[in-house]
Parts: structure tokens; sequence; C-alpha cells
């Protein structure tokens, strides 16, 4: 999952994209001060490394 994060003066306004490429498209398009973060959820890495591999 994907978190565009849009600072402005008077407020702060998150997007929620599922591919990388969507939302790098709609970073390039925003203006302002804009942060682009990439989250992973533990479960999603116990999916691909079980526990007893790790």
């Amino acid at each position: 999952m994907w978190i565009l994060t849009l600072y402005s003066a008077d407020s702060i306004k998150m997007f929620e994209y599922e591919t990388k490429d969507e939302a790098w498209q709609e970073y390039d398009k925003a203006a302002g001060c804009k942060i682009l973060s990439e989250i992973i959820y533990y479960t999603d890495i116990e999916k691909i490394y079980p526990s007893s591999a790790v």
C-alpha cells in the first residue's frame, strides 16, 4: 500500500493507493509539499517469510 500525504498551510490530506505506479502518477500531479510512503504490514511479511524462516 502507498500513502500520499499533502501538506498545506491549513490542512493535511492523505490518499491511499494499491500500486506504486498509481501512487507515483498522483505524486507527480500533486502540487506543494508532499510525501510518498510505502506501508508494509507485518502480516504481509509473515506470508512471505514464515516465523520459522526468519
